[in-house]
């Protein structure tokens, strides 16, 4: 089987995607991927109600994230319609930083259509996205303020919240390395990765092999090998493979690779997620 399980369409947030669902689901087909899992965007910490007027300043009513309740709802919504017409399309959302605004995440969390959930972080409370950051312009003593922060709130994120997939697990790496080319010293966070990696085995959650990184300056999955084979040596069971496709090009991108990298770590299977249960396929 190929399954591509991290996809965004036009309803993710302004720019994101311009594909539409319907659009994506024909070229999977093409593709001869059996499921594809549309997983748009749902960042709780721009979930706001309609009487809200006041917002941090990264946070103002024209950021292209605001608005998440409305895209979420309109990409669950749309998926459902199509499903009959594509049996291997499957209902999925990117649930980012629930720990922000935990009523967000319950209010889409509730949804009894979606078929997995992607926990991720791509921005530390209070912080801006790491895409915005201009790591150039930071010490050392700065990144990793980042990053401990960024390390401590995704574990604490894996321990509260209700979630099936832990996303791209060195997230930041894509724009530190991959971008701008500023060496990190990993070795400072294997204890705690251990300890998420722990967590998501004892929670039955999965850990995702991100492939969007094969196709990025950082040239790595998230996380590359050598988390993927700590994972498994610390009796993780559950993988999934994602392209975190923003374009129809994309879709299915490196996945192949990803399965690869997941086989020489030792796992023979991966997930596949419908109503929120795992479903294992050989790889």
């Amino acid at each position: 089987m190929l399954c591509d399980l991290h996809t965004h369409s036009c309803c993710s947030p302004d720019a994101d995607s311009t594909a539409t669902i319907e659009k994506m689901a024909l070229c999977a087909g093409k593709l001869g991927i059996d499921h594809l899992t549309v997983t748009d965007h749902c960042d709780c910490n721009f979930w706001y109600r309609e009487d809200e007027t006041e917002y941090p300043e990264y946070q103002k009513p024209d950021s292209m994230m605001f608005g998440s309740r409305i895209y979420a709802a309109e990409s669950i919504s749309r998926i459902a319609e199509l499903k009959q017409r594509f049996p291997g399309l499957l209902c999925g959302i990117e649930l980012g930083q629930p720990l922000q605004q935990p009523e967000a995440a319950g209010c889409i969390l509730a949804r009894e259509e979606l078929d997995m959930v992607i926990g991720s972080l791509h921005m530390n409370s209070g912080k801006p996205d790491f895409y915005l950051m201009q790591y150039k312009k930071m010490d050392s003593s700065e990144i990793y303020s980042l990053l401990d922060s960024y390390f401590s709130e995704l574990l604490e994120m894996c321990r509260q919240c209700s979630f099936d997939v832990l996303a791209h697990l060195t997230y930041p790496m894509r724009y530190i390395e991959g971008e701008c080319g500023i060496s990190v010293d990993m070795k400072r966070y294997d204890d705690i990765i251990r300890e998420i990696f722990c967590t998501l085995r004892d929670n039955g959650k999965a850990l995702e092999i991100n492939t969007s990184g094969l196709r990025q300056p950082y040239g790595l999955t998230f996380p590359h090998i050598g988390y993927i084979k700590l994972f498994r040596s610390l009796g993780g069971e559950l993988i999934t493979l994602g392209s975190d496709a923003h374009r129809l090009e994309d879709i299915g991108k490196g996945i192949e690779e990803g399965a690869a990298l997941a086989r020489e770590a030792g796992f023979r299977y991966a997930a596949v997620f419908k109503q929120r249960k795992p479903e294992l396929y050989k790889l």
